[in-house]
């Protein structure tokens, strides 16, 4: 007589589905994103990320511009969260390219070191070629290298005037008396050209020779005194002296765009969620959650 083999019970149909059901559920308990902090305003990276703070947002905001968050405009703070929110971004894009920075130690650093990186230096023939189509921006007009002593009173200029003939450098008595914010330097107001200066000004001043001071020059808010350090003769500043400049603003331009590019990637790279209830201000930015589309 030959054995029987046994056979297995067939599963019920919808006890299967349910243990199924029930196996899915659990493991997506497993991958489920904490609940935020109390005072958390984003999380990068998911489940596994990096909770977001508003405190640091506070600093980012308060180094940014001066100023505390109460006293910006909701589309203002959302502008400004969403470029601290592209740094942190950045940062992680960095670190995960093997520079320094990341999300979990945010920085100009990493950043830095990625457009360092990305960008190229511009080649001598590219300076060239900028120098030549930019022509025009390399033309330099008559100058004259100013000092100046302002009061408000015309018997404070007489002083002034009186120490300046009597031999007392002129940026001594500035640095003494005169009430311009350019005091501390002496009364030095860098090179300057005719348009650059008011009318009534520029006819003084560039009558005057190198050393010399003009007389008291009236104003409505006080009393001038002016000194040519140097007069500077019109001239296009030649490529040797131009390149420098040139090599930096074409670099500028070049990271400008890249930055932007990886923003773009990063942005697409890393999950980021928004949680807008523990922001004091309506966030309006780039990071939002779409809308539902209506049936």
């Amino acid at each position: 007589m030959r054995a029987s083999i046994p056979r297995r019970p067939i599963a019920d149909p919808k006890a299967a589905r349910a243990a199924a059901v029930l196996f899915l559920v659990l493991a997506a308990a497993c991958r489920r994103t904490p609940p935020p902090s109390p005072d958390a305003v984003a999380r990068i990276g998911g489940a596994g990320g990096v909770e977001i703070r508003y405190p640091q947002f506070r600093a980012y905001v308060a180094e940014a511009v001066g100023e505390s968050e109460g006293l910006l405009a909701s589309a203002v703070l959302s502008e400004l969260f969403d470029q601290f929110l592209d740094e942190r971004l950045l940062a992680r894009l960095a670190s995960d390219r093997g520079l320094d920075g990341g999300s979990e130690a945010p920085g100009r650093q990493g950043i830095d070191a990625l457009l360092e990186r990305e960008v190229e230096a511009p080649k001598p023939a590219e300076i060239a070629a900028y120098y030549r189509a930019h022509a025009a921006e390399f033309a330099r007009p008559e100058r004259v290298h100013l000092r100046q002593i302002l009061v408000d009173t015309r018997s404070e200029a007489e002083r002034a005037e009186s120490e300046i003939a009597g031999g007392l450098d002129f940026a001594a008595v500035a640095r003494r008396r005169s009430r311009d914010p350019s005091a501390e330097r002496g009364g030095d107001q860098g090179e300057l050209a005719a348009s650059d200066l008011p009318a009534a000004f520029s006819e003084v001043i560039f009558a005057l020779k190198p050393g010399q001071a003009s007389g008291i020059v009236p104003a409505d808010y006080g009393f001038h005194i002016f000194e040519v350090v140097e007069r500077l003769p019109a001239e296009t500043v030649p490529l040797e002296r131009a390149a420098g400049d040139i090599s930096r603003r074409l670099r500028r331009e070049r990271a400008d765009r890249r930055l932007r590019e990886l923003v773009k990637e990063a942005r697409g790279r890393y999950n980021v969620e928004i949680y807008a209830h523990n922001l004091p201000f309506e966030y309006q930015g780039a990071y939002r959650a779409p809308k539902a589309a209506r049936p």
